[in-house]
């Protein structure tokens, strides 16, 4: 297990806990430059990889629900199992992570004794305990990294990046100038998978849009997925009414194109989201409105980001969606985000 030849990760499965992963695997490859590293990953995150150096081969994974579930992990172990991996190191804190590598009969298991599943995994390595380590969850993954000793030590401060963050700004500014998006696009990202807590309102996502794309002389692009296509048209629309350019790109590019065109984009406006952490990990100048959620745990790591918010008694709640008036996100306005954009970007 110190030298490992063959490495199988189980990737997270939400978009933006794969991103803080990254600084952990980025470890794993520099511990073991030689290894072949292999990312098991499910469908909507395995794009994320296929810009980053550390991953020699990525394998999806999407087991259907009930028995054919069962069938489905059967077959992804039968997969795994002549392509010899001698560790599995389980990012993914899920019971069925561990199934899925001692199906495929991988001798080292390495992952959190989480789950009732330690007595599948050969290392089970001991949950941090509240305190024990920096709050960023970038550091949960480096420290399940050095806890089984493929790290010296963490970092002193989260940092996130994408090492192919340059490759990925030229191939977006390269889609945006073959549509005649010439200049500088201010992306927005009003959504947020998770739920209806952590989303701010689409009328300010709009007004902060048309306030900064007037000063920046700058287009306006729209993401999110194909089910917040109608939210993020809403947006558009508000911000067109305005007269400035704006495009809604909800549930039109791949994960794979979206990190190309967040790249290019000279700011980000969005929630606590997949989006803002790949946005912040690009480099990209990000701001992200907070409430429901804990900015220290899960905000955008780094110089380039400001978290906008307001404290409210009940927050950070956690919840999908907000019982009362969502008072966390109502009380962050317009001028706030504006204020903070300027500020990051150096806007007079």
């Amino acid at each position: 297990m110190d030298s490992p030849r063959r490495i199988l990760v189980r990737a997270t499965n939400w978009v933006g806990d794969a991103v803080m992963s990254l600084p952990a695997l980025a470890a794993v490859r520099r511990r073991f430059p030689q290894a072949h590293i292999a990312i098991l990953a499910r469908p909507w995150v395995s794009g994320l990889y296929r810009f980053e150096p550390f991953a020699d081969q990525i394998i999806p994974y999407q087991p259907g629900k009930g028995r054919q579930g069962v069938l489905d992990r059967m077959k992804t172990a039968a997969l795994l199992k002549p392509l010899e991996f001698d560790t599995a190191l389980l990012l993914q804190n899920a019971f069925d992570a561990a199934l899925i590598s001692w199906l495929a009969r991988i001798p080292n298991r390495i992952g959190y004794a989480r789950d009732g599943r330690s007595v599948l995994l050969t290392r089970a390595i001991p949950v941090p305990a509240k305190g024990e380590i920096p709050p960023h969850e970038s550091f949960y993954y480096l420290e399940l990294l050095r806890r089984a000793g493929w790290l010296a030590q963490l970092p002193d401060e989260a940092f996130i990046r994408f090492e192919s963050a340059a490759r990925a700004k030229a191939a977006g500014r390269a889609r945006f100038d073959s549509e005649n998006w010439h200049g500088p696009v201010i992306g927005l990202s009003p959504g947020a998978a998770f739920g209806t807590a952590k989303r701010w309102l689409p009328d300010r996502f709009a007004d902060s849009a048309i306030q900064l794309a007037s000063r920046m002389e700058a287009r306006v692009a729209v993401f999110g997925s194909a089910g917040e296509a109608a939210l993020c048209q809403q947006v558009c629309d508000l911000v067109e009414a305005a007269g400035a350019a704006v495009h809604n790109f909800a549930g039109a590019t791949s994960l794979e194109e979206f990190i190309e065109r967040a790249g290019a984009c000279s700011l980000m406006l969005t929630n606590d989201s997949g989006a803002m952490h790949i946005a912040s990990a690009l480099g990209v100048p990000t701001v992200a409105v907070f409430g429901a959620t804990n900015h220290v745990t899960t905000g955008p790591a780094g110089p380039l980001a400001r978290v906008v918010r307001v404290p409210a008694d009940c927050a950070p709640c956690q919840l999908r969606h907000c019982p009362i008036d969502h008072r966390c996100m109502t009380g962050v306005t317009s001028e706030m985000v504006v204020d903070a954009a300027r500020e990051l970007i150096q806007l007079k």
